[in-house]
């Protein structure tokens, strides 16, 4: 069944506790940039290595202590990063011969904000 053309409607008793996405329809550019966001998170590895990342001491982490973790090969881990990268989801900077990696906590504002109540989304700039 579709819902094109149908209102969204809160159950009783729960104004101001909804999130964005259910108070009302997403923008067509709302929709796309989140969709970036969540597409790069869909796989297990680059949820995992977000994790990483955002938890590590100091909110950044060297590839050099990611590649360990998993029983992948360097181009793939390096291929899941790029994904993360080119999303926004993190940023890298070179320091010698390594890439340290640090989670984009603006990008993270804009994926919860669509799902915690109360909150606005926030579309990039």
């Amino acid at each position: 069944m579709s819902n094109q053309g149908r209102m969204l409607v809160e159950p009783t008793g729960t104004a101001g506790c909804s999130s964005p996405l259910a108070r009302e329809p997403l923008s067509a550019e709302q929709a796309g940039e989140l969709a970036r966001l969540f597409k790069a998170m869909g796989d297990p590895v680059r949820l995992r290595l977000l994790s990483l990342i955002a938890s590590h001491s100091g909110g950044e982490a060297c590839v050099c202590e990611l590649s360990g973790v998993f029983d992948l090969t360097g181009p793939t881990i390096s291929h899941h990063l790029k994904v993360l990268r080119e999303a926004g989801l993190i940023s890298g900077e070179r320091r010698g011969t390594w890439v340290y990696y640090r989670v984009d906590p603006d990008a993270l504002r804009r994926l919860s904000a669509v799902l915690v109540p109360g909150e606005t989304p926030v579309v990039a700039g």
